[in-house]
């Protein structure tokens, strides 16, 4: 079975295709969202998910968040005394919903569809799909978050053309994608985004409001664990704005207890930068895709980020109509991927239809150009495939020697925006001889082709020899051959994973030493006899008895979190 997975930078999820539709796979906790968080113990045990989120508050060494924005980096998190990278960071959460929908489903998951933001480049795409390869996974696609959305709110099911524009906002980051519906196709006019502006940063402004309301502390000397309870606090605040127009939040530093009290406005006018950085994707994304905002005919809202009143306030006053938001905003993603992975399986209850993707970045290449006679500019890009160019595509650039009696020619292919070859990606390079001459009597034709998968092939045409030379790309950076893979993979499951039978037991325990510790007095007392109580139900390995002791735990945690 293949399987469509969200991997958020906050929340994770995935979905399978049944007859009634797309539906959301509970995790092992019954929960329909798994936190991207994973934790480890001393003796290497691997938590994630809620039992990684109740530990690294406790722990804060041992626990690692918001790795997807590092995704395709050569970025380091520790946990305690060993490193990861994102992708491998990842592929722990991966390999949790995996072995989640295997014990959901009852039958063996090793296919997936998963989801990346529509502006991540090669690098990171590639570092997504070597996280579900460490996962066990073969991953059959890489889809944009918001042309997955655009398949669950079923947009490819509309009988007449028309325009739709996906407003994604996750906990991490921020995509915006035009899409055009024409008879069976649906097709990615344009993307844009920002690979660092997501809910966490708005989750920061209430943290900077207490910090101005407090300024005795100072964020940079309290310790991480302090910090992290402040960071939870704040986003609970954030998400109390969905029922009121005013919304507070309450800290343990050190044996006092600190409140504070938000109003809405307040709050949206200290947003007013981050809701700026949100129009520059937009006016980029309807520029490329050279329409005006009159010409969109739906917006839809993606991400749990968008839930918030501050963000459909200022999506509705900007395209002056009420947005979309029929699709819960969190499972939107997973339902779409699993929704792809069953066209991938050419599932009977799916409408056929073609989906098209952009090219997310410009590739080009590197050049001396000549302005004036005599005077030359070095590492200049020169761009071959345009951003937002409908792939799969190929387009060919024709390139002359710069220099008297030159023999070689290097072309050194990029990815990027900026007008200088320095500041952009480089992919790789090719070396290709050429016979000697005069500056311009040489001439190569270099043409790029880029599918759907981001792989690019470069091919190198020197025009006097027919002497012709391919490369493909697949990220530099983040390459690795099966072998490797294979062995990464062999390291990684030395490490132990938590056993899932006792996945729920942990989870409690944790929460209730968190509650335990931000709470004083007399009920600090209440709470440490329940804990022993529940802790001695675990020892004696009586099921019956774990099952009504863990119930009996658990409503006591909420009775006291709702108080």
């Amino acid at each position: 079975m293949i399987i469509g997975i969200d991997l958020g930078t906050t929340n994770s999820l995935a979905a399978y295709f049944t007859e009634e539709g797309p539906k959301i796979i509970p995790n092992r906790l019954g929960k329909r969202l798994t936190p991207s968080v994973v934790s480890m113990n001393e003796e290497e045990q691997i938590y994630v998910g809620d039992s990684a989120l109740e530990r690294g508050l406790l722990y804060p060494q041992s626990a690692a968040s918001v790795f997807k924005r590092d995704m395709g980096s050569q970025r380091k998190f520790n946990l305690l005394h060993k490193t990861f990278t994102a992708e491998e960071l990842s592929s722990f959460v991966l390999r949790a919903l995996k072995e989640d929908a295997e014990n959901y489903l009852g039958e063996a998951v090793t296919e997936a569809v998963i989801s990346v933001p529509a502006y991540f480049n090669d690098a990171r795409r590639r570092a997504t799909k070597k996280a579900g390869e460490l996962a066990g996974l073969k991953v059959e696609r890489i889809i944009s978050e918001p042309t997955a959305a655009a398949i669950a709110y079923g947009l490819y099911q509309s009988q007449k053309r028309a325009r739709f524009l996906v407003f994604d906002l996750g906990g991490g980051t921020f995509d915006v994608s035009i899409l055009e519906l024409f008879d069976t196709i649906l097709e990615v006019r344009a993307v844009a985004g920002d690979n660092f502006l997501g809910g966490e940063d708005f989750t920061a402004v209430l943290e900077d409001l207490f910090f101005e309301k407090y300024p005795q502390f100072d964020k940079l000397t309290l310790d991480e664990k302090t910090m992290r309870h402040i960071h939870k606090q704040a986003e609970g605040c954030k998400i109390g704005f969905s029922n009121g127009r005013t919304s507070s939040m309450s800290c343990k530093i050190g044996e006092e207890q600190f409140t504070m009290e938000v109003e809405l406005s307040k709050y949206e006018d200290a947003c007013r930068e981050l809701l700026e950085r949100i129009r520059q994707p937009i006016k980029r994304s309807l520029s490329d895709a050279h329409i005006r905002l009159s010409d969109i005919d739906k917006v839809v809202l993606v991400g749990g980020a968008t839930k918030s009143p501050v963000i459909r306030r200022f999506v509705s006053k900007l395209f002056k109509t009420l947005p979309d938001t029929n699709v819960n905003p969190d499972e939107a993603v997973a339902l779409g991927a699993a929704i792809q992975a069953a066209m991938k399986e050419r599932k009977e209850a799916i409408k056929e239809v073609i989906l098209t993707d952009v090219c997310p970045f410009t590739l080009g290449t590197e050049v001396v150009r000549e302005w004036e006679k005599g005077y030359f500019e070095r590492g200049v890009f020169c761009p071959i495939i345009d951003r937002n160019t409908v792939i799969p595509t190929s387009r060919t650039e024709r390139l002359y020697t710069a220099h008297d009696n030159q023999t070689k020619l290097r072309i050194n292919v990029l990815q990027g925006e900026s007008r200088f070859a320095a500041n952009n990606l480089s992919l790789g390079e090719i070396l290709i001889e050429v016979p000697s001459g005069k500056a311009g009597d040489e001439a190569v034709d270099v043409t790029y082709t880029y599918d759907i998968n981001s792989i690019l092939e470069v091919e190198v045409k020197v025009l006097s020899t027919n002497q012709v030379t391919k490369q493909v790309f697949q990220g530099r950076d983040v390459d690795m051959t099966e072998e490797e893979i294979r062995e990464r993979f062999e390291t990684l499951s030395y490490l132990k994973i938590h056993p899932r039978d006792r996945e729920e037991n942990k989870y409690l325990l944790l929460r209730g030493e968190r509650i335990y510790e931000e709470s004083l007095g007399e009920k600090r007392l209440y709470i440490e006899a329940a804990l022993h109580k529940y802790e001695k139900a675990l020892d004696s390995y009586d099921t019956a008895l774990i099952e009504e002791a863990k119930k009996e735990f658990k409503e006591f945690l909420e009775e006291l979190e709702e108080f």
